[in-house]
């Protein structure tokens, strides 16, 4: 059965506006951000999903953690970074249209937070807000049935992943499978759905946008309820992500050092490239401020250099 939604025309919108982007991305060789640049949103991405979920620890504290070293901090906090930084290191690993591969990330996510993590809830379950039930669950007797008829829609529906990953998002948070981790698991398993169709998704965090006005992605979640289809909340999410990728685009636009900029480049694996190519990456610098990042590249022993004046080419070392 297919899940309830209407294809709007703030989607249809949303949808192009997206579409654009995604080309501007590939032209632009954005797919392939630098390792510091996957790094940095690693962490973004780690620390927006679990402050959501009301975890205390700082991006600093979440760097620490990620390069081995010890941090102060409530230990269910720190259990939950750990296991987050697994997760988003073996990403590619998990597959978003297989149930069992959902529930090992769960268990991979929860373990050392609840008993029975990976599995689905055995006991009825709502989300209260002040004195207010907010959300009463279905049955857990249901949520096996549930969750499968919600992959059989993954796996067989024709429609685009832009649209699937957002319902399947609201779809998961609605039946609320596990009796904790929802969130972060909807959150998860949306980036890995779109990360099928683009890859960039892997380093994108729209997670910072959710946890920047939490109160937006939860009045979605409950405008949804409400009309009971997921329109409210793809249109929530669709924007969520065009912004995403808008501040990704920036990247041209931000002050970049000699470092970055060479870093950035490398991790392109271009292997033979004249200073026009550089130059066609770096827009905004000069033909004398890319001599002199390719004459640092030379002394660093990045590239070597051969010919000379026009006919000069940089191969990768």
């Amino acid at each position: 059965m297919k899940p309830p939604y209407e294809i709007t025309s703030s989607i249809l919108k949303q949808i192009t506006s997206i579409s654009e982007k995604m080309g501007e991305v590939n032209a632009n060789l954005l797919n392939k951000p630098s390792p510091k640049l996957r790094k940095q949103n690693k962490i973004k991405t780690i620390h927006s999903s679990l402050k959501i979920e009301g975890n205390t620890l700082t991006e600093e504290q979440i760097t620490a953690l990620l390069e081995n070293k010890k941090v102060i901090g409530p230990k269910k906090d720190v259990i939950e970074v750990l296991n987050a930084i697994k997760i988003y290191e073996k990403l590619k690993d998990y597959k978003p249209f297989n149930e069992k591969s959902f529930l090992k990330a769960h268990l991979d996510l929860m373990e050392g937070l609840i008993e029975n993590a990976g599995k689905y809830r055995n006991q009825s379950v709502g989300i209260v807000k002040g004195s207010k039930v907010e959300h009463l669950a279905p049955p857990f007797e249901n949520v096996p049935y549930l969750m499968k008829n919600l992959f059989q829609y993954l796996k067989k529906s024709d429609e685009i992943e832009l649209i699937k990953s957002c319902v399947f998002h609201y779809e998961m948070e609605f039946i609320h499978p596990f009796l904790d981790g929802n969130g972060r698991m909807g959150r998860l398993w949306q980036t890995l759905i779109l990360m099928e169709k683009y890859p960039i998704f892997e380093f994108l965090p729209f997670e910072t946008l959710i946890s920047k006005d939490q109160e937006k992605y939860y009045k979605a979640l409950a405008d949804s309820d409400k009309s009971g289809q997921s329109t409210k909340f793809i249109e929530y999410m669709l924007n969520v992500i065009d912004i995403s990728i808008s501040e990704l685009l920036d990247f041209n636009n931000r002050t970049l050092n000699e470092k970055d900029r060479l870093e950035y480049f490398t991790s392109l694996n271009k292997t033979e490239f004249s200073r026009k190519d550089y130059m066609d990456i770096f827009k905004d610098i000069s033909s004398a401020t890319a001599s002199r990042d390719l004459k640092k590249g030379v002394e660093l022993k990045i590239f070597e250099k051969v010919g000379e004046k026009s006919k000069t080419i940089y191969r990768k070392k």
